[in-house]
Formats: structure tokens, C-alpha cells, sequence
């Protein structure tokens, strides 16, 4: 290592390429060559069990999905997370309503989906299920976080470098509109997140910046949603074969 002091100052500097340098810039950061991405974990699989569309229902979907996960215990290695549902829509209407800034409903949100993920962690301990806690990542363009647990899921399947991202939903996957709301909306197989973004859809069932996270990384190439409540998709997603919808990077 080696070590630089300013001039006329008992100031010490790590000599490096980064010394120096706005961290902003863009010419700067497209001229730096960096090693490929490793991937930490590539025999896990990150699963978002959605919280509107399988946690609010309670008895009616939850222990069907949870002993799903554990019979697939023995074969893979699963990392699960879970979202707020319609509880963390309540709370972040009260909080619009009381003009609390992005930060702080953020955090609303994030303790709901804490109380999900313990929810589940309890459900799965005969199996060796175990919680573990996280921080709210979230990135405002409106006041509700527009980064919320869609996209904690995969920047953390993207973190670890993990074999897949399965996003567990109500819906058998990607429609060109809600269907819940639109039954004329076709159902879409498999898509790129480039075209994906072109067609700017008006409804989604992932979060938007989902999107640009997977077009913009280096270790996955796609998510794929699920239909919980389907008896066996969960299985045959670990497994790799196309259920639900895919899309790519």
C-alpha cells in the first residue's frame, strides 16, 4: 500500500485510481475497467413471496406455499423474502395523507414487510426456516418509495450472484395490463426487459426499475413470476423449467 501526503498538510492519501476522482462523473466511470462480477452464491435461488397476493390471504395460500418451499428444501437452496401487501398500502395512504416525507413512509412500509418475513420465518422453523433482518432500499421519484420489495429482491439475487430470481405471485405471470382489472389483457410468456421498458405497459405486476436492474446486470440473466397458489409451479421453477412468465435480460 502506498501512502501520499498532501502538500503542506498532514493529510494521508491511499495511492490509488479512484484518488482524487468526482465519484460522480460519468467519462470517468466509463473509462474504468473493473473485474467481472463474482458470483457469491450461484446455487441459491432468491424467491419474493409477494405479500397482497399470497400473505394477506392468510390460510387460504400461505402454509400451501410454505410446504412447497420446505419439500424443495433437500434439493435447493432458497433465500426468500417477503412484501408489505395491502397493510403497507394503508399505511403509506396515511402517511401521504399527514404530508410525511418519502424517507420516513418508506420505513412504514419496510416495517410491514419485516412483520411478513417474521410471519413466514415462523411458519417454515420446523423446517430450519430462520429470519434475517434488512434495511429499506428505496429511490424516490414519487412519494411512495419507488424502490420497494420487488426490487430489494433482486438487487439482493443480483448482490449474491444467485442461480435465479422467482418472484411468487397470485397471477400466473406478466400480462399487457392488470387482468384482475382488465380481462381482455394477454398474458406474455416470455419478454426482454429492453422491450419490456419500450412498451412502457400501464400496469405491471413487478416494479418498474426491476427492469433496468436486470437489463444492467452482470451476473443474471432473468426473472421469472410465478403462480403460488398453483400447486407445484414453485417446484417446477426451482427445477428450471418455464412456468409462469420470463423475462430477460
Amino acid at each position: 500500500m502506498v501512502l501520499i501526503r498532501e502538500r503542506d498538510s498532514r493529510r494521508l492519501h491511499v495511492k490509488s485510481r479512484l484518488m482524487g476522482e468526482s465519484l460522480v462523473s460519468q467519462s470517468f466511470a466509463e473509462g474504468y475497467e473493473v473485474a467481472p462480477q463474482q458470483r457469491l452464491f450461484p446455487d441459491v435461488h432468491v424467491l419474493k413471496i409477494g405479500g397482497q397476493s399470497i400473505c394477506d390471504l392468510g390460510k387460504k395460500a400461505l402454509p400451501q406455499v410454505v410446504r412447497e418451499i420446505a419439500a424443495n428444501k433437500k434439493k435447493h437452496r432458497m433465500f426468500l423474502l417477503t412484501g408489505g401487501g395491502t397493510r403497507s398500502r394503508h399505511i403509506y395512504t396515511i402517511g401521504l395523507e399527514l404530508g410525511m416525507p418519502t424517507g420516513i413512509i418508506s420505513k412504514f412500509g419496510s416495517s410491514i414487510s419485516e412483520q411478513n418475513a417474521l410471519l413466514v420465518a415462523t411458519l417454515l422453523s420446523p423446517w430450519g426456516g430462520i429470519k434475517i433482518g434488512h434495511d429499506e432500499i428505496m429511490k424516490p421519484t414519487w412519494r411512495i418509495p419507488m424502490h420497494r420489495t420487488d426490487v430489494g429482491t433482486l438487487i439482493v439475487a443480483d448482490l449474491i450472484g444467485a442461480k435465479s430470481c422467482i418472484l411468487v405471485k397470485d397471477e400466473d405471470g406478466l400480462y399487457t395490463d392488470n387482468p384482475k382489472k382488465n380481462k381482455k389483457a394477454k398474458f406474455i410468456e416470455k419478454i426482454g426487459a429492453g422491450e419490456l421498458i419500450r412498451r412502457n405497459l400501464d400496469d405491471l405486476i413487478i416494479e418498474r426499475p426491476c427492469l433496468e436492474i436486470l437489463r444492467d446486470s452482470e451476473v443474471l440473466d432473468r426473472i421469472q413470476i410465478v403462480n403460488g397458489l398453483r400447486k407445484g409451479n414453485i417446484t417446477k421453477a426451482l427445477a428450471g423449467r418455464h412456468v409462469g412468465t420470463i423475462i430477460t435480460k
